[in-house]
């Protein structure tokens, strides 16, 4: 049994019409931490959920967020976004890997250990 919400249609025919028929966000990914930023504002006749997605997005606002808020799934919202990036509407800026973080070093960790135990 679904659960459907009150107003919403969540079928798979209104997803299929919500991105075109398209399931793969051509060449921009977005991963679920990325954060999106609205480059500009609604306008009218703009697709509803592309103008909720810039309304949303003023401040950085994470893709999932983006889909909690729109209450679609990630892979929608990601199609959405897409479409806003790929006109210039939002902008992105992807998580970046922590390749410069380095542990502490071994001895200072073995006196930490040492200083604990001695509690």
């Amino acid at each position: 049994m679904s659960r459907l919400r009150p107003g919403r249609d969540d079928s798979p025919d209104r997803l299929y019409t919500l991105t075109g028929g398209r399931s793969r966000t051509g060449s921009t990914a977005f991963d679920v931490v990325t954060l999106v930023v609205a480059e500009s504002d609604p306008v009218p006749g703009m697709q509803s959920e592309h103008a909720a997605i810039l309304r949303m997005c003023r401040f950085p606002t994470a893709v999932v967020e983006v889909a909690a808020g729109l209450g679609l799934p990630v892979s929608i919202t990601r199609i959405l976004l897409a479409d806003l990036h790929d006109t210039g509407r939002i902008s992105a800026r992807h998580p970046r890997p922590t390749t410069s973080y380095r542990l502490p070093d071994h001895d200072i960790l073995e006196q930490v250990l040492v200083g604990l135990r001695n509690l």
